[in-house]
């Protein structure tokens, strides 16, 4: 697997460390080797920042220090040392409880008082001894111990909670089919062991994920569901410091069978579409989807099976207006493909049209901030393609249509919702959060 798949991340955070060695590295999967052999700390986070390239390796996590925005910056945690269950005996757990099931805190491992220890950081160095948190270096049947600040105790066990098995109550493992679109299981933890917040709840969290709005995507209790199209299930989380985070539930083994199936044609907006032209309405030719050149992309087949990525055929997997591909050209990023209509009336074409029919082509232009804009312009300045308002991949966000429902937050169309300068959108590039878009100001003469 991916060395990153070990970490959790966090983006536009920085967190005040004493403890951290500085690296000159190219990407984020360099940075993550230094971390793993890192030896003048135990490494359980780095920051890598996309402008300098540079690599923090870090001795705390966001758990154990202050943390603050940092607009370059990307954190990336060990999720082991986020973990605040064990799993079995809890040999690997790596948390931060440090008292016992009665309440008495913790010695520290390396301390010889009130107890003279016989594991110690010195002799068992992969055991995590560090501080005075609750750990199992021996393999107690028992789960983890530590020993106590209280001269008449030796040691005790720590009452750490057990990691939830994700087994429903007919005995079955639960998994999921694709990327958990559909899942309607009961894990109600996140990865890291945190209970979620209840989907009908704004708090430790506001948010706009409700049965309302989403009537079909099953939000209910606090169960772990993909409402946006994520990699796979998620919760708000009852910790006010961590907003989000992913559930561990397994891919099921089979795959479902209509995934094989699909429409040779154009219906609706084409998600269904797994038919064989390759090339775009302008005559570019496809980029192959498990191919990052010329163009890096997050649309790796193997983490949607069931999006019918394959060779370099059109597709929508984003719920876009229509098939599309990235191109060989190195210029063009992206562009719409050319699909046949099935049945192929006016009316139909019309209806999936680049142009929603009631919008004047004339209107590619601002006024003012342009709060007023209406277009159907869904390119950055720099020539990224904007994600749709109502979705949350690549960037999580609060700009959604039901918070701002003046805004006109429709598809992934530039609009000026929070009284910007002009008019923006968030990227479809996962290094990009948001930029303003390709647009100039209309002509103060213009009506």
């Amino acid at each position: 697997g991916d060395i990153l798949d070990d970490y959790l991340r966090t983006d536009g955070v920085w967190i005040f460390t004493r403890n951290k060695q500085f690296y000159k590295t190219n990407n984020e999967r360099e940075c993550a080797e230094k971390c793993e052999a890192e030896r003048n700390f135990n490494c359980r986070a780095f920051l890598f920042t996309r402008k300098k390239l540079q690599c923090l390796t870090l001795a705390e996590n966001a758990k154990m220090t202050v943390t603050f925005n940092g607009t370059d910056a990307v954190l990336y945690e060990k999720k082991i040392y986020l973990l605040q269950c064990k799993k079995g005996i809890g040999k690997d757990y790596r948390g931060t409880e440090a008292k016992t099931w009665r309440g008495i805190p913790c010695q520290k491992w390396a301390g010889k008082k009130p107890h003279n220890p016989n594991y110690t950081p010195e002799k068992h160095p992969n055991a995590g001894l560090d501080e005075n948190y609750c750990r199992n270096p021996d393999g107690d049947e028992n789960g983890p111990w530590c020993y106590t600040t209280d001269p008449a105790t030796r040691f005790d066990y720590c009452n750490i909670p057990e990691c939830e098995g994700q087994v429903t109550h007919t005995g079955e493992v639960e998994c999921m089919q694709c990327n958990g679109e559909d899942y309607h299981g009961e894990v109600s933890r996140t990865e890291s062991g945190l209970e979620c917040q209840r989907w009908d709840a704004q708090e430790p969290h506001m948010h706009g994920y409700s049965l309302k709005h989403f009537p079909e995507k099953d939000l209910k209790m606090n169960y772990c569901r993909n409402p946006d199209g994520e990699l796979r299930p998620w919760c708000f989380t009852t910790s006010p410091t961590k907003r989000w985070e992913y559930c561990n539930i397994p891919r099921c083994t089979t795959h479902p069978q209509v995934s094989s199936l699909g429409s040779q044609c154009l219906s609706q907006k084409g998600e269904d579409y797994r038919g064989r032209i390759a090339i775009t309405e302008s005559g570019n030719a496809c980029q192959h989807w498990n191919t990052q050149f010329p163009h890096r992309h997050g649309w790796i087949p193997d983490r949607y099976p069931c999006k019918g990525l394959e060779e370099n055929y059109c597709r929508n997997p984003d719920g876009e207006k229509r098939p599309w591909c990235y191109t060989m050209n190195s210029n063009v990023r992206w562009e719409y493909c050319a699909i046949p209509h099935c049945g192929g009336t006016e009316q139909g074409i019309a209806g999936m049209s680049n142009m929603p029919v009631e919008i004047p082509l004339s209107e590619e232009c601002y006024r003012g901030k342009g709060q007023s804009y209406r277009g159907t312009t869904s390119i950055t300045v720099s020539g990224k393609k904007c994600q749709a308002w109502n979705s949350m991949f690549p960037h999580r966000h609060e700009k959604t249509p039901d918070r701002f429902p003046n805004a006109d937050l429709r598809g992934n169309y530039c609009r000026n919702p929070d009284g910007d300068n002009s008019p923006w959108c968030f990227t479809t590039d996962p290094s990009v959060t948001w930029e303003y878009c390709n647009l100039r100001r209309c002509d103060d003469h213009t009506q």
